[in-house]
């Protein structure tokens, strides 16, 4: 089995003893994205703004990891509010609008940073 551990400066750094992401053999899962700008400062704005830089997280690491958000076979999304899952799902379908990954969505009572939204993907890569 081999392993790979990603790391990429366009997406903020890991805040605890975890990486961005991983690739055993070419499969690669993301650790749970949200949304801080790849300097680490956390976006203003409700929901949707929110969920767009968390997108922009996720492509980065992707991309380091040798994938993009067409390789994504599998999305799970932690989110504060469900009352706010429509317009989640409208900005995500931005995203997965031709190629739609299996997905699950999750409400939770609080998640790091106090952010609204956090997204982890598994994908296929080179």
């Amino acid at each position: 089995m081999k392993l790979k551990y990603v790391q990429t400066n366009q997406a903020p750094a890991a805040i605890g003893p975890y990486s961005q992401g991983i690739i055993v053999n070419n499969m690669f899962y993301s650790s749970g994205q949200i949304p801080l700008t790849p300097e680490g400062t956390l976006i203003s704005g409700g929901i949707k703004e929110q969920t767009h830089q968390v997108f922009r997280n996720l492509k980065a690491v992707l991309e380091a990891a040798g994938g993009s958000l067409e390789t994504v076979v599998k999305a799970t999304v932690f989110i504060k509010n469900m009352d706010e899952f429509a317009a989640v799902n409208e900005v995500y379908g931005e995203y997965f609008s031709v190629h739609k990954p299996a997905r699950s969505c999750v409400e939770v009572a609080r998640l790091p940073k106090d952010v609204l939204i956090e997204i982890e993907v598994i994908a296929l890569v080179k």
